[in-house]
């Protein structure tokens, strides 16, 4: 099989994941805001408002205003999750909360890098091949990516909040294929979710590749 010109990899679950868990991470900082709340729980009620919402990805909308709209796709999942577990209005004031979460995970502390993921990298790279993060998720990857010692690996970042589609759409697959004047049949996409990544891949025309990690 010959080398793929290009290789995305999916960015949580795929390079790097949580530390521990979202709940625990949730339940931590809530405890310095004076909220204590079981982080099992959070952790639950996390993952039923994540599922449930929109895609994030925001078409049509001004580059200029999409942080904003990042923000506040995320200050409504935090605040679903904690009304969802009862203690929402045992915060004193959320939105400062909010706000300390949100920039926490654009830094490294919530975050772990997988063990095998810098061999990978380094072992594609060495062979000549280009690497690309393909990804829902927000502009702060590209502080996180920093933060992690990995954003020199990528020579493209593509994520859905700037794309205005979201994966498995094919639509999201092309913008990043055209950063690297690439087709579909020379470029592989690996991530941790079969119908995101796996399935959105090879219907785009690339080559899927589904890490199980769990």
């Amino acid at each position: 099989m010959p080398l793929p010109k290009v290789i995305f990899f999916d960015a949580v679950g795929t390079l790097f994941g949580v530390r521990g868990s979202v709940g625990a991470v949730y339940a931590d900082l809530a405890k310095r805001f004076g909220v204590t709340v079981d982080a099992a729980a959070v952790d639950r009620a996390f993952f039923k408002s994540f599922k449930a919402a929109t895609p994030m990805a925001f078409p049509g909308t001004d580059p200029t205003e999409i942080p904003d709209r990042e923000y506040a796709w995320w200050w409504a999942i935090a605040a679903e999750t904690f009304q969802e577990v009862g203690v929402l209005n045992q915060f004193a004031d959320f939105s400062a909360f909010f706000s300390a979460l949100y920039d926490h995970f654009a830094a490294a502390d919530p975050w772990f890098v997988y063990a095998d993921t810098l061999a990978t990298l380094d072992q594609w790279r060495d062979r000549g091949v280009e690497l690309g993060v393909l990804s829902n998720f927000d502009s702060r990857i590209h502080s996180v990516l920093e933060a992690l010692d990995l954003a020199n690996y990528f020579s493209s970042v593509t994520i859905s909040t700037e794309a205005g589609v979201s994966k498995p759409d094919a639509q999201i697959f092309q913008l990043a294929l055209k950063k690297h004047d690439c087709p579909p049949d020379a470029a592989w996409h690996v991530g941790d979710s079969f119908r995101e990544d796996y399935e959105g891949a090879t219907r785009a025309g690339l080559r899927g590749i589904w890490l199980k990690r769990e």
